[in-house]
């Protein structure tokens, strides 16, 4: 018997599901409730075709709980990428009319075509990091929302305002400066007190929530830690949005997803690269964290990369492009030997060797010293890229005040 797709339109109350034979004929369709009983409902309904496979459109979004729910129940699940049912639906033949049935349609097609549709698998550690990483950068911005309305007020306040970064400490200790001489002054001398108080609270739930994505991300023993710039927050960040490091084949699949490779925009005869703003925003930001931790720390691996490539004529921001994608390559590396470490444990049932760990923790990783590509820049080299390198001695300087 032919398999049998499943295409599911999830929404919050309801999910619509459409049937479709291996020649995309429809077999059946049915609309359920969301509700305790929505798996026993679909798979009721599904009863006559044993051989089946359920397509959710975001099955990582809005669609999560019945693909887990699903998966629990031992269905085979899929998770479809709504640009690609958007896709299916722009290029059908004929007048299709936009109603749930035809979304969940279009998602079994897409589902059927589509070469490289990933597998739900059932969650582990990295969305537990995910979910944390998550309440961790809400309230960064909460808290960057309270210090902006903060600074308001003392400008109202106090002439010329603050005008550095604004700590709870700092805030402190302007506000007990302040001698209000009016009703007006004083209602503004405590509403800056109540926006400190909420400044010092989500300081307190900034650092809770650090502490506990440190505890996770030791259980875990990945190695991505021990890249340099890495912390609790950046780890997380890239094992929660990368999850399966196996569903990139190569590292250069891995830096277009986080968007550190640069896209061609050539024309005729000009070959041109240039900055790409696409892939994963939030792991091309933490990554961008950690080159920025690594080139502002003397004596780092990725300190003397970035000096080096400015000496060979690259502009810093080119340079600095160059040096994230150096991370995104070593990000993949220890990502691929925990994983295959984690594989020999399954199979021989004992830790097991690790690869991809025996050299120091910088932006070179498991590949101290590769070539670069001239791609990997938008900025030409100029006539100093064609003398020898002299080691710069900047460097060398600051490790001897750090010694």
């Amino acid at each position: 018997m032919a398999v049998v797709m499943i295409g599911i339109d999830p929404h919050k109350g309801s999910h619509t599901a459409v049937a479709l034979a291996a020649v995309e004929t429809r077999l059946g369709q049915i609309r359920v409730r969301a509700s305790a009983a929505q798996v026993e409902n679909l798979r009721a309904w599904a009863a006559s075709w044993t051989e089946r496979i359920w397509a959710i459109e975001g099955a990582t979004g809005l669609g999560r709980l019945l693909a887990q729910q699903l998966l629990a129940a031992g269905e085979q699940v899929l998770d479809v990428q709504p640009k690609l049912a958007a896709r299916v639906r722009l290029l059908n033949t004929g007048t299709v009319n936009k109603n749930d049935p035809n979304d969940a349609r279009s998602v079994a097609v897409a589902a059927m075509r589509s070469p490289n549709i990933r597998a739900v698998a059932v969650e582990d550690h990295a969305s537990v990091m995910k979910l944390w990483v998550r309440r961790h950068r809400d309230l960064s911005r909460t808290r960057n929302r309270i210090v902006c309305r903060l600074h308001a007020i003392l400008c109202d306040l106090v002439a010329g305002g603050f005008p550095k970064q604004l700590s709870a400490i700092q805030a402190t200790a302007v506000l007990e400066t302040i001698d209000p001489i009016d009703a007006v002054g004083e209602a503004r001398l405590e509403l800056a007190h109540e926006l400190l108080e909420d400044l010092r609270r989500v300081d307190e739930q900034r650092r809770a929530a650090k502490r506990r994505l440190a505890k996770i991300v030791a259980a875990s023993g990945t190695t991505v830690s021990q890249v340099y710039g890495a912390g609790p927050v950046v780890t997380a960040t890239v094992i929660g949005d990368v999850g399966a490091i196996s569903r990139f084949p190569t590292r250069d699949h891995f830096a277009a997803y986080n968007g550190t490779a640069p896209i061609e925009a050539s024309s005729g005869n000009r070959t041109i690269h240039r900055l790409s703003r696409r892939g994963n925003r939030h792991l091309n930001h933490a990554i961008h964290m950690a080159a920025v931790s690594q080139i502002s720390h003397h004596g780092t691996a990725g300190r003397g990369y970035y000096l080096r490539k400015i000496d060979q004529g690259m502009a810093p921001k080119s340079a600095l492009r160059a040096l994230k994608r150096k991370i995104s390559d070593s990000l993949y590396a220890r990502m691929i030997a925990d994983a295959r470490r984690a594989a020999r444990h399954l199979n021989q049932g004992g830790p097991g060797g690790q690869t991809g760990n025996d050299s120091a923790s910088s932006a070179t990783g498991s590949h101290p010293e590769p070539a670069l590509r001239t791609s990997h820049s938008r900025t030409a080299t100029n006539s100093k890229s064609s003398r020898a390198y002299k080691p710069s001695p900047a460097p060398t300087k600051a490790r001897r005040r750090t010694a």
